[in-house]
């Protein structure tokens, strides 16, 4: 890898794009193994230079210039000042919210332009997505312009939180009674709660961009809560998150997640190292006990036990060396630059430890029993773990960002298929941008590189357990295939709302509908399939083929456990699939597949059958 040459597949420009899809996959997804992306290294340098600068110079400058604690450079008289960390909590959700910081660049699939966000968000006319059909007042899925002045109230609100001087409170003076910097006022914390309450209502993916499901209740801590309840509530919030994350890793895709992402890494590990992470590369890259030693022990285990034990211990050392694991731990995801690229939350939340459980210490004052009252703590507790409990028994109801399952490998997933150039009519969607090949033509890239390029993250998904059933969906149900452009639906999302992290939520039918009124596809143009989340209490996955035409035309589940057993080209055949339900009038049938299931063929006659149905 080069700075600005990368490590492309080793394949041949002007007959790859001819070979059979599953041989795409699996060549591609052998490249993966030892080089993951392949991107040049200025991209992931670039990342760096975002964080360095933006996030921690701006930011430090702007936190301390307007607190009142020293100038930026004296960190030791600032550090553990309370205002730093709100400010700088409210910082990274600002810049979240401007799309500058997850879900930025071209490790999320933005190259022209690298910032989606505002030039989505603030622009009437893009694609908005309600989280609720049934709420009053949220009917559409065209952005207005009272949608824009929502959601420009709501960064201006945090803008003008993070500018203002402190406020020292009663609460904190009883604390701290030489502290003159004070907190954040409590008026423009409350205002962006309430703007972001009612942009979220509207549309989903803002509040999911900026990250409502963590930082919405700090805010609600700053603005309701005394300055010792505050610091521990805080505490209990990263350690929640923390804990959540660990609770949804248990699981038989998790495993999964770890080598293709060790593999993405640009800078380390070796690619002896990286090749370990599989059980016989080339012949079998399943993931290798170090593996599961890596995804379970180093992974699970840790992120489950230090937070606990930074939560409840009164020792200075054993808090200290709890301490170090959860930083490295957050210094280890960042370091592996994973796709959506959430490196600034990973960030925030190793200062955040340390700020919180070093500079406030239970042995200071600050242990959960010094909160002030136990019922309002319970139902602080039992609050913040609702959310994960009904996104774990119910996946269907709840994001996987609120559910705490972000890199748990246990996703709502999807990929997107067109017939031959029917991929340009998303071209009519109002957007600041473009579909992501075309989006690398612009930038002076062949098609062919530009294809393959896409069709590498075709095969990242294959090397995820949810991966091997949607192809096994694909190959069951379209029989044309071989002549269709297939997507990996996230990034193919981020073209259309300027947003994903993973959450298949926002790239549902919903989307898949708006998409629809605007492009006009004919029946078998636009086929999708998408699968939920695994319930915690489940064996199975629920998956959907939709018709961006006709709506959802079949419905079926696989097995968990068939799917972490293949490999990721599927060379012995689709894993079973039950299919549980089939439109009356589906696509005239012509063929049945291997498992007898019969297989969907678009032609005109769909048309017809589609206007009798509406009849």
């Amino acid at each position: 890898m080069g700075l600005k040459t990368g490590n492309f597949p080793p394949v041949d420009l002007e007959t790859f794009l001819q070979e059979p899809l599953r041989h795409r996959v699996k060549t591609l997804a052998l490249h993966w193994v030892e080089y993951g992306f392949g991107s040049a290294a200025m991209i992931p340098l670039t990342y760096i230079v975002k964080m360095a600068v933006l996030w921690l110079f701006v930011g430090s400058i702007i936190i301390t210039s307007t607190s009142g604690v020293g100038w930026f450079w004296e960190i030791g008289t600032w550090w553990n000042q309370p205002i730093v960390y709100q400010k700088l909590i409210i910082w990274t959700m600002l810049i979240e919210a401007i799309g500058v910081a997850g879900s930025w660049g071209p490790g999320a699939g933005k190259f022209k332009p690298m910032t989606g966000g505002i030039l989505f968000w603030a622009r009437p006319g893009t694609i908005r997505l309600r989280p609720w059909a049934w709420l009053p007042g949220t009917n559409g899925d065209r952005r207005t312009g009272f949608d824009v002045a929502l959601y420009l109230g709501f960064l201006a609100s945090l803008a003008v939180a993070l500018v203002l001087p402190g406020t020292v409170t009663p609460s904190l003076h009883a604390v701290l009674p030489d502290n003159t910097s004070g907190l954040v006022p409590v008026w423009p914390v409350a205002a962006a709660i309430v703007f972001l309450m009612l942009t979220g209502v509207r549309d989903k993916t803002i509040f999911l961009a900026a990250r409502g499901e963590q930082y919405l209740p700090a805010l609600v801590f700053f603005a309701t809560l005394g300055f010792t309840d505050m610091i521990i509530g805080l505490k209990l919030l990263l350690v929640i998150v923390w804990v959540g994350a660990a609770v949804s890793k248990m699981n038989a895709h998790f495993v999964n997640v770890i080598p293709p992402m060790l593999s993405n890494t640009p800078f380390w590990p070796p690619k002896w190292f990286k090749r370990s992470m599989y059980r016989s590369f080339p012949s079998d890259i399943r993931p290798s006990r170090l593996a599961h030693f890596m995804a379970h022990v180093m992974g699970t285990v840790v992120e489950l036990g230090a937070p606990l034990v930074l939560l409840f211990s009164t020792n200075q050392w054993v808090t200290f060396a709890a301490l170090v694991l959860m930083v490295g731990f957050c210094f280890f995801i960042v370091s592996t630059f994973p796709l959506a690229v959430p490196l600034e939350w990973n960030l925030l939340f190793a200062v955040g430890a340390a700020v919180l459980f070093l500079g406030f210490p239970a042995w200071g004052g600050f242990a959960i029993t010094d909160f002030s009252s136990p019922w309002l703590l319970a139902g602080i507790v039992a609050a913040m773990l609702f959310f994960p409990i009904l996104g774990n028994l119910r996946p269907d109801k709840v994001s996987f960002l609120p559910s705490l399952r972000q890199y748990a490998g246990n996703w709502a997933s999807a990929l997107w298929t067109f017939t031959p150039g029917a991929e340009k009519k998303l071209d009519a969607i109002i957007r600041p941008t473009g579909n992501q090949v075309d989006q690398l033509q612009q930038l002076g890239y062949p098609f062919e590189v530009a294809e393959i390029t896409m069709q590498q993250t075709i095969a990242w998904r294959s090397m995820h357990s949810q991966g091997r059933g949607l192809y096994s969906v694909l190959y069951e149900t379209l029989p044309d295939l071989e002549t269709r452009t297939v997507r990996e639906g996230e990034f193919a999302c981020n073209s259309i709302i300027g947003f994903n992290f993973g959450d298949g939520h926002l790239h549902n039918e919903d989307l898949i509908r708006a998409i629809q009124a605007r492009c006009h596809f004919a029946p078998g143009e636009f086929v999708v399939v998408w699968v939920e989340s695994q319930p915690i209490h489940k064996k199975t996955q629920e998956y959907k083929v939709i018709d961006a035409a006709l709506g959802v035309i079949q419905r079926g589940t696989w097995l968990v456990s068939d799917a972490v057993a293949a490999q990721p080209w599927l060379p012995d055949g689709p894993i079973p699939l039950d299919v549980t339900w089939r439109a009356a009038l589906q696509p005239p049938v012509t063929a049945t597949n291997a498992h007898g299931i019969p297989a969907i063929k678009a032609d005109a006659a769909v048309g017809e059958l589609a206007e009798e149905s509406r009849r």
